[in-house]
């Protein structure tokens, strides 16, 4: 059944309307038609299986016929993802959506070849969270991550968020297993943050600013990941051991 998406603050399950893009690619694109039925969510858990009553130049008016309500996961896995090259973020952000990642923080790590300006940046950031919003279409998530604004890893630390364990994807000697992480914590955490470095790893010294602030170092295994493999491993590992 297709689903689109209508934000929070359009979310009223007593009058459910989609936007112009979404109503878009109902109307022109799948060709949907009165009386078909499709379900609807709003990134918040809340989803309802709808049929459209009415469609037309004016736009589409759906008629509800359910209206359920999706738990969190377990665990808020938050992703520190510093920005890879060409489309591999977007890689990246697809399957962190599907392997139930809460947020997405982009790093502007010293070693990251993509920069930009602000502007840039921010545009980057909506085109992000909008495929973030496509990814939980296809998969059936109805809890829509946050991709954060790109930040220096100095500054994501500075910002103060708070995690209940902490970890960076490290080729260090004092890298340790996640089960081991685990033992250490002595408990099953409700929060975690992953942090991932670019093409090159992260540099000494910002791993050194990331155990400064409480990150313990996660070992991946004894293959060198690229930085879109080692996310979805990390992503992987914690959905199975803590979701």
């Amino acid at each position: 059944m297709p689903r689109f998406y209508i934000p929070p603050f359009a979310w009223n399950p007593d009058r459910l309307a989609l936007d112009s893009a979404e109503a878009h690619h109902a109307v022109d694109v799948l060709r949907m038609k009165e009386g078909d039925r499709a379900t609807v969510f709003n990134g918040e858990g809340s989803e309802a299986e709808v049929e459209f009553a009415k469609v037309g130049r004016q736009g589409v008016e759906l008629r509800r016929l359910s209206v359920h309500k999706a738990p969190p996961l377990a665990c808020r896995v938050t992703l520190g993802q510093a920005i890879p090259k060409g489309k591999n973020m977007e890689l990246i952000l697809e399957k962190a959506t599907e392997l139930g990642a809460a947020e997405i923080v982009p790093l502007l790590s010293e070693r990251t070849v993509v920069r930009g300006t602000e502007a840039e940046h921010e545009r980057k950031q909506h085109k992000w969270q909008r495929t973030v919003v496509e990814a939980c279409k296809q998969c059936g998530q109805n809890w829509v991550p946050r991709v954060h604004p790109a930040r220096t890893p100095k500054a994501f630390f500075e910002s103060g968020a708070k995690y209940d364990l902490m970890l960076i994807a490290s080729l260090q000697a004092d890298a340790r297993s996640l089960k081991e992480r685990l033992a250490e914590f002595g408990g099953r955490p409700k929060s975690v943050l992953i942090l991932v470095g670019p093409e090159g790893d992260f540099t000494p010294a910002e791993i050194a600013l990331a155990k400064s602030h409480g990150c313990r170092a996660l070992t991946l295994g004894s293959i060198i990941l690229r930085t879109e493999t080692a996310a979805l491993y990390c992503l992987s590992v914690l959905n199975h051991e803590l979701q």
